[in-house]
């Protein structure tokens, strides 16, 4: 039976915190449909500082940001973009178009149809994600969406260079200098001089995802997200160093960020707790680290692997890394995590911004029932029907009784109007 070596302690205010973060929102979200620009206008000027006549970056302003990063920023960006363009491609090589014929003169299929209008944020504040900008907007383009956008936020008044030539590389046709709920409200609800999306995707705080998870139905969105968590799994062959590297390397994320620990060993376990604290002290974000560490990091002693199997898939954790003598065997178990990080020559940092799967997963259990962004989630499967004249009579009649069971009356007419009239034309030949 799993025992805890080391247990978090601040889940009991979780509930309090989402509670206030959702009145917050709700009303960022009403202003800005109330008042649209000026709202926003407000709104950037009190969270960010800044204050513009147009938060639209303009094509001297990008091309300022390109000139102003190092050759190797510009080509290190171009190498991430090359791994996730490729590996999107080969997930949107691997929709398939379908047409068949399940009867005799009945053609079913459906169409992949990438979504129009998309709206990528692309988080700032204390770290500028400009990975993210290739997990969105560049995963979009692959898609083949017509429209995609982006905001972010500004670094100390000003554009942060790389992210905003990140987005561009990535295929951005609109940027904003805007951030948090003000920036989401703005492009899923369109304002004056931003025309609204039909999808949004990207991370963000809590306040962020928050407006996502108000804004869906209005518009579409990529997952529910909350704090990053990771989760390692390890065995006797594994180290106190590399997983409190690797812990503590998700833990800087944010003072809420669980990071958990679920051996079979328990050297390793202590090992790690005592690297955990001796890393901190030389981290340069032990800061936030070292909170997410004390308030939500997790040591969990198992049995057996087996054992670790099932606590895995009960956690179900955005990140699972596995530093065990066989990773596969967990490929072939595991059922519940968002990125999978086989074997010791990995890591969730290669995910998250360089190797080519995308770093935005699902969150707080939600692996359970969804896995993260891809190419796929900018498409929408559509199905559509063609019928000849002598299958509708025939389904018809089928169709006519079986809304008859369910009292459907104008369901059944419109099945009986196919059977009359193609029937007839049939007996008549």
């Amino acid at each position: 039976m799993p025992r805890y070596l080391k247990k978090g302690a601040a889940t009991a205010t979780k509930a309090a915190d989402d509670a206030k973060v959702r009145d917050i929102v709700t009303g960022i979200l009403a202003d800005v449909a109330a008042r649209g620009d000026e709202a926003v206008r407000e709104l950037a000027t009190k969270f960010d500082g800044y204050n513009a006549v147009t938060y639209r970056i303009t094509p001297q302003e990008i091309e300022d940001c390109v000139k102003a990063c190092p050759k190797q920023v510009v080509d290190d960006i171009k190498f991430a973009q090359t791994q996730i363009r490729r590996f999107a491609e080969a997930q949107k090589a691997a929709l398939k178009d379908i047409e068949i014929e399940t009867l005799p003169g009945v053609i079913l299929g459906h169409k992949n149809i990438p979504v129009n209008n998309v709206g990528c944020y692309i988080p700032g504040g204390r770290y500028p994600m400009v990975a993210s900008a290739h997990m969105s907007v560049l995963t979009a383009r692959v898609a083949g969406c017509k429209r995609v956008i982006a905001c972010t936020p500004p670094t100390k008044g000003k554009p942060h260079p790389a992210t905003i030539a990140a987005m561009h590389m990535a295929g951005a046709d609109e940027i904003y200098l805007l951030g948090g709920v003000q920036a989401v409200a703005a492009m899923a609800l369109g304002t004056e001089t931003i025309k609204p999306v039909d999808m949004l995707v990207g991370p963000g705080n809590a306040y962020v995802a928050e407006a996502k998870r108000q804004l869906y139905g209005r518009v579409g969105i990529d997952l529910f997200a909350g704090p990053t968590e990771t989760l390692v799994i390890a065995d006797d062959t594994a180290d106190g160093e590399m997983c409190a590297v690797d812990l503590l390397g998700q833990a800087e994320h944010g003072p809420t960020s669980p990071a958990i620990l679920l051996t079979t060993s328990e050297r390793v376990a202590r090992d790690t707790m005592a690297e955990v604290e001796r890393q901190l002290k030389t981290l340069q974000t032990g800061d936030i680290a070292g909170q997410a560490w004390r308030d939500y990091g997790e040591v969990i002693l198992c049995d057996t692997i087996d054992e670790m199997v099932a606590e895995a898939d009960r956690i179900a954790s955005e990140h699972v890394e596995v530093l065990t003598a066989n990773p596969r065997y967990f490929l072939e178990k595991l059922s519940n995590y968002g990125g999978l990080f086989l074997g010791k020559e990995t890591n969730v940092a290669y995910g998250d911004k360089v190797i080519g799967t995308n770093h935005t997963l699902p969150t707080n259990g939600a692996a359970r029932y969804t896995g993260g962004l891809w190419v796929g989630k900018f498409m929408k499967t559509c199905t559509y029907q063609e019928v000849t004249p002598e299958a509708t009579a025939m389904v018809g009649e089928y169709c006519s009784r079986l809304c008859a069971i369910e009292n459907f009356w104008g369901h059944k007419e419109q099945a009986d109007l196919r059977v009359r009239r193609y029937g007839n034309a049939k007996a008549a030949e």
